[in-house]
């Protein structure tokens, strides 16, 4: 069997972790079967989808390398094809016209909570033999419902929640086509998921109810039944649904916030699968090692803490020339006007193991590019006359260094013990003047990429 899978996002908000981490399942099955993984738009609800979120969706696809085979299907270029099938169930009889108003649903739904009933459609307007139904109304346009089986289950082996079984008097006729004629989401994803033999539905669990109703739709258009995998949910820490301060924004807004793509790609595949004890693997490792044997039927948990130390781990070992590239229009952006190449590729490499995102090392090495004011506070802190003069006869030593990273450092240590001072004495003057801050790494490495003379000129206008 070629294994065909799909993601298919709604253009009507952000593409989120949940949304990613689906296409990322889905993907990976595909490549791990040597199969098909196609990128649909499911926008049909054209009121609410905007060409901004499918922008958004594409550039998020893109940018996480999760590449799609063939075009890009939007379920607005179909509706003809829709429209077809829903007249042959017509035909067929498994689907009727249906004139109950929304004032009558209201009125249904208000009774059966009173009663203590699951509301649901009534089926007023089914055709049943010996049934008479109502005069037809003049002044309402009919939606269209399916027939759904009355008697029996619906049944499927789902790929992580094991065997599921919904008795088909717990569903209603479900609309297949509203008053103005457009198509209903689960008509659609039914129509489309056989057209373009998709032989793997992989979704959020929050699917798992529509499951048996387009299973029925199937059946009742003699299409092959897809298998199915509902990945569950993804949680905060204390069990809470994500919002927007954990991790529930827009996939783009994590590139905007400094993750490398490869980090993100690494932490949702262990966001309800495993292979082992590994943490980290490339995606070219994901799609070989991925089954539905390891994806978890309980809730993930969302973990930012766990997300940092595997972007930082990624940070440290990326190429200096591809950070360099990164970081740079990040400190064009905070007003750097001239980067200096040499001067960013040593401080990369100086500040490289301690980074967890760009934006913060872009923030961290910016005063190598500008000159950055400590606070008052801790001014007070660590410069008083015996600093200052300490810091003199500091600045006339390293004038006359042949000029190497190692010759700096080592003239520090030496300094330090001439002196008899403790190394804070003279490490943390250094840091608020130079850094504008008292947490750096090594103050002697950072001296000597800056060179003697922009120290000199940092150090002359605070000693002045």
């Amino acid at each position: 069997m070629n294994i065909v899978t799909r993601f298919a996002p709604s253009p009507t908000g952000y593409l989120h972790i949940g949304g990613i981490r689906t296409a990322l399942f889905s993907w990976a099955y595909a490549k791990k079967n040597k199969g098909k993984f196609i990128l649909r738009i499911e926008d049909t609800d054209v009121e609410r989808s905007t060409p901004e979120a499918v922008e958004i969706i594409k550039n998020g696809m893109k940018w996480l390398k999760l590449d799609y085979d063939g075009d890009i299907i939007f379920q607005t270029q179909r509706f003809d094809r829709y429209k077809e099938l829903i007249q042959v169930l017509l035909d067929q009889g498994d689907a009727y016209y249906c004139y109950t108003s929304k004032t009558e649903l209201d009125e249904l739904r208000e009774l059966q909570v009173s009663q203590g009933v699951k509301p649901k459609y009534d089926g007023r307007w089914r055709p049943e033999e010996n049934k008479e139904l109502p005069d037809t109304p003049d002044n309402i346009q009919p939606v269209i419902r399916f027939k759904t089986p009355k008697n029996g289950e619906t049944t499927w082996k789902d790929l992580v929640k094991g065997e599921v079984v919904i008795k088909n008097e717990e569903l209603d006729d479900l609309i297949i086509a509203r008053s103005d004629g457009t198509p209903t989401y689960n008509f659609c994803v039914v129509v489309d998921d056989w057209d373009m033999e998709v032989t793997h539905v992989i979704r959020g669990d929050d699917h798992i109810n529509n499951t048996p109703r387009q299973i029925n739709l199937l059946k009742a258009l003699n299409a092959p039944i897809p298998q199915y995998a509902h990945l569950s949910m993804i949680l905060t820490s204390d069990g809470q649904k994500l919002s927007k301060r954990h991790g529930a924004t827009s996939i783009t807004q994590y590139k905007d916030d400094g993750y490398l793509p490869e980090a993100i790609i690494n932490y949702l595949a262990r966001l309800g699968w495993s292979h082992g004890d590994d943490e980290i693997f490339s995606t070219t490792q994901l799609s070989e090692w991925f089954d539905f044997n390891h994806v978890t039927s309980s809730a993930a948990q969302f973990d930012q803490e766990k997300l940092d130390w595997i972007n930082n781990y990624y940070i440290k070992n990326e190429p200096v020339d591809k950070l360099a590239d990164l970081i740079k229009p990040r400190l064009i952006d905070m007003g750097v006007e001239i980067v200096d190449k040499e001067i960013l590729n040593n401080a990369i490499k100086l500040y490289q193991d301690r980074e967890k995102n760009l934006n913060a090392f872009a923030d961290d090495i910016l005063f190598f590019f500008k000159d950055i004011h400590s606070s008052e506070e801790l001014k007070n802190k660590y410069l008083d006359e015996k600093s200052k003069n300490l810091i003199k006869v500091f600045v006339g030593g390293i004038e006359k260094l042949s000029w190497t990273n190692d010759d700096v450092n080592k003239f520090m240590k030496e300094f330090v013990k001439k002196e008899d001072i403790k190394f804070p004495e003279i490490a943390m003057p250094l840091r608020i003047i130079i850094a504008g801050t008292d947490n750096t790494p090594s103050i002697g490495s950072i001296i000597f990429i800056l060179g003697i003379e922009e120290v000199k000129k940092r150090i002359s206008v605070i000693l002045e």
